[in-house]
């Protein structure tokens, strides 16, 4: 079934004091017939206050049965702690944006899985682009990380992103790893989903949503937004693969909710957030995520490397294996800065 509606990507852009959207073309091909329309009620809090149980108050002539913990409570504090704001800053000299977005820690050696639209700020470093790794409620800088792997055909296919306000692309290669320098120990992360993720399971999900911030709530009182969703639907982007999962009636469906994280029950990361429809009412609003396993199958066959291995490598090696591919990509950005 061929299918032709357009989602923004969600990165937050232009100095922080203009939000601009990153549009794509939605994957053709379903995996999995349509769900029915799912319509959750609006979420008005962005704390874990959202996905917990309460007791009403009133007297009851007999006592409460036990209330059994909800799984989900805990899956999303897992991720709530995995969970970080990637906001770098370009000077006007540089010919391009600021941007926050969002990521996950994944692995106890600090390896951030984010999107390419995100990441590839971090190849601008010589044009005086400073990336920040924040965490927290409200996010303050933690951590400063480099660059360990972006696909370079994203770059190829995507460089003249970087300057337009309404760009289009098709999601596809939309994935990059950030490694913490210096992690510490005891870091926080998730781990990865080992099951393909399926249409109606419950997941939690989790990021930095900026929608509606001002530039100095960005700067200095940004909180996570959390919340529990169900998969509506699979889609695969060529072959019958589960490549993109989509919610409905989200209030994660907000910029600079790209590079969130999408958990199951068991805090196992199934994907992170790439498109949205960030306009009109929240419960019709639609969100997509990019598979863990698509993620995994696309950097296995670029890299020839196991990706649970990668993540299990030091950051600071895959920085190196990584660097002789920096200076190519940032020409290719450069260039398309240059003739915008």
């Amino acid at each position: 079934m061929k299918m032709s509606r357009y989602a923004p990507y969600l990165g937050v852009v232009a100095a922080l004091a203009v939000f601009v959207l990153f549009v794509s073309h939605v994957p053709s091909t379903r995996v999995y017939e349509s769900a029915p329309p799912l319509v959750l009620a609006p979420v008005g809090s962005s704390t874990l206050a959202v996905v917990t149980q309460t007791v009403a108050t009133t007297a009851v002539a007999q006592p409460l049965a036990p209330i059994k913990p909800d799984p989900f409570v805990g899956a999303a504090s897992i991720l709530r702690e995995a969970l970080v704001n990637i906001i770098c800053f370009a000077p006007s000299t540089s010919g391009t944006h600021s941007v926050s977005g969002s990521g996950v820690i994944v692995s106890p050696t600090g390896i951030i899985i984010t999107n390419a639209h995100i990441a590839q700020y971090y190849l601008l470093a010589n044009d005086g682009v400073t990336c920040d790794v924040r965490t927290g409620s409200p996010a303050t800088s933690t951590y400063k990380a480099m660059l360990a792997y972006l696909p370079p055909a994203w770059i190829e296919d995507n460089a003249s992103l970087i300057t337009q306000h309404m760009p289009r692309g098709t999601g596809e290669r939309d994935f990059a790893l950030l490694a913490i320098s210096n992690p510490p120990q005891g870091l926080a992360y998730v781990s990865l989903a080992t099951k393909e993720p399926r249409r109606d399971q419950e997941v939690s999900i989790a990021s930095y949503a900026a929608q509606n911030l001002s530039p100095d709530q960005v700067r200095s009182g940004f909180y996570p937004t959390v919340v529990l969703s169900t998969i509506k639907d699979v889609l695969t982007f060529k072959a019958n693969t589960p490549d993109v999962l989509e919610f409905v009636g989200s209030l994660a469906a907000q910029e600079g909710s790209s590079g969130g994280g999408v958990v199951d029950s068991h805090a196992r990361l199934l994907g992170i957030i790439s498109t949205s429809k960030v306009f009109g009412d929240v419960a019709d609003r639609t969100l997509r995520a990019i598979s863990t396993s698509y993620i995994r199958r696309e950097y296995e066959r670029e890299t020839g490397q196991h990706f649970e291995s990668a993540l299990a490598t030091p950051g600071s090696t895959l920085v190196e294996l990584f660097a002789p591919r920096v200076a190519p990509l940032r020409t290719i950005l450069e260039d398309a800065i240059r003739h915008q």
